[in-house]
């Protein structure tokens, strides 16, 4: 099928699992899947993947630090214009109030030339630390099969 890396940044770990409830979603549909922490990324090897799939928790109202430095970084890498992309974020509630990591993200990839396959989502955390609101980890094992499709 295609080829998708799935990049986070997680703080308590609620990100992470977010990220490879997409990546399971992906990967169970077909599409070979690889999932790494924003500062393990190889940005000589991103050009291999069809889609890029970028999420974070929202800090202050934006994107954390890493997230912000793979970003800055993937501005440097050529052949990225035309790839598909995709973003996400963790936040403590889906107001507005909360920050928007994931259209900020979005923004990004946009800029970069990246089509965006779907709109960003978030996935409700209760409290600083968790745990996700009840079934948000199949809510995104759903969506990875759905970007799947439009590999």
């Amino acid at each position: 099928m295609g080829k998708a890396l799935v990049v986070y940044d997680s703080v308590y770990g609620n990100t992470e699992k977010v990220a490879k409830a997409l990546a399971k979603g992906l990967g169970d549909s077909g599409v070979q899947v690889d999932t790494l922490k924003a500062d393990m990324v190889k940005f000589d090897e991103l050009t291999k993947y069809d889609l890029l799939v970028v999420g974070g928790p929202v800090h202050a109202w934006n994107i954390t630090k890493p997230i912000k430095e793979f970003l800055d970084h993937l501005k440097t890498v050529q052949g990225m214009r035309g790839k598909k992309g995709f973003a996400f974020d963790t936040k403590m509630n889906k107001s507005s109030l909360a920050g928007n990591a994931g259209g900020k993200i979005e923004d990004s990839l946009k800029s970069l030339g990246l089509t965006i396959v779907r709109s960003h989502s978030t996935a409700v955390v209760k409290g600083n630390e968790g745990p996700l609101e009840e079934g948000a980890e199949e809510a995104f094992t759903q969506i990875g099969a759905e970007l799947a499709k439009k590999i």
